[in-house]
């Protein structure tokens, strides 16, 4: 069972305003430009009238689609390279089909070292009483949480992850770090999901071994009725087992894209007291006293991940047991109950 909750809705272009506030730092006079696929444009239009209030330039563009994306259009290629804004928002549809493009996208964006929100299968309701829609005493809360996890984790170099429906892996974070995505590191400039609710890591790709189990979603397929089982060895998925064949045959076609799609890639907790984890996967992966694992690419947490692709597999009551540098132990999380 998750923790229970009580959701109340907000305006939606509140949650936009805080979005850019609290989580972008978004000041009086900066710029935004905001990618739009055609469909999702009444939430491009709420965070066009928030960056309007806060005394924002702002440019929406829509993106139009008849198919299979795969390159980025030469008109918005345009726009990314001469526009430069100070914040981008990609606001788009989260088919896993369309992965590798929206990977482009973000790639393209990241070469002017600028802050990137990115959203993929955001909805209003995530905007209205979901994972998005969150005060300014929540966005403090939970940075108040990352903050805390991540002084628990400094010097980490093993977890061990287990849960009571058969979840059993160990793996190495030797010479990575954690970090979060509840706010802008100006230091490193990492582009982030909105909304926002994790503290991430890239495993040593070669390191995890052992049975994942998912339970609860997987990124691109939505909330799953039926667990799935990955077996894990030294990095890479050796084998997928699950009851139902539609989802298992879409995992084993993502993992096949590449050579690189079947190794790990992410490792992170969920953090968001107002995610939901049987909504869309962007907001499921938050879910407060979750983790989730994903395989794929990883480059710039920074791994040496570079599949096209990317999918994560989310888990409920996680134990998660971490090893620091001098061989002591301690459990950061007990069941999904966080005890630091």
């Amino acid at each position: 069972m998750q923790p229970n909750f009580i959701y109340l809705s907000m305006l939606p272009k509140n949650a936009a305003k805080n979005a850019l506030v609290h989580v972008l730092e978004a000041r009086r006079g900066e710029s935004l430009l905001i990618i739009c696929d055609e469909n999702k444009k009444e939430i491009g239009n709420l965070f066009a009238m928030a960056a309007l209030d806060l005394g924002m330039w702002a440019r929406l563009f829509l993106l139009h689609s008849d198919g299979k994306r795969e390159e980025i259009p030469s008109d918005l290629e345009e726009v990314i390279v001469s526009g430069s804004p100070d914040i981008f928002i990609n606001i788009m549809n989260d088919s896993p089909e369309e992965t590798p493009f929206r990977i482009k996208v973000v790639s393209l964006e990241q070469r002017h070292k600028k802050r990137i929100g990115h959203c993929p299968g955001i909805n209003m309701d995530m905007m209205s009483s979901g994972a998005a829609a969150l005060e300014s005493k929540e966005y403090d809360e939970m940075q108040g949480l990352a903050k805390k996890l991540l002084h628990h984790l400094e010097g980490c170099e093993k977890v061990y992850v287990d849960t009571q429906d058969g979840t059993m892996v160990v793996f190495s974070v030797k010479d990575r770090y954690f970090f979060t995505d509840t706010r802008i590191n100006w230091k490193t400039m990492k582009w982030m999901n909105l909304p926002v609710g994790e503290v991430i890591v890239a495993p040593v790709e070669n390191s995890l071994s052992g049975k994942i189990v998912c339970d609860l979603a997987i990124g691109g397929i939505g909330s799953i009725k039926e667990p799935v089982s990955l077996i894990v060895k030294e990095g890479k998925v050796i084998n997928i087992e699950g009851k139902n064949r539609n989802v298992i045959d879409k995992v084993k076609q993502t993992q096949a894209l590449d050579d690189m799609a079947s190794i790990i890639g992410e490792f992170a907790f969920g953090l968001n007291k107002k995610a939901k984890a049987d909504a869309a996967f962007l907001e499921a992966e938050k879910t407060y006293g979750t983790v989730h694992f994903a395989f794929g690419n990883n480059e710039d947490y920074p791994g040496t991940n570079y599949s096209k692709t990317h999918m994560d597999f989310l888990i409920s009551r996680p134990t998660v047991e971490i090893q620091k540098e001098d061989g002591k132990k301690s459990i950061i999380m007990k069941n999904g109950e966080y005890i630091i």
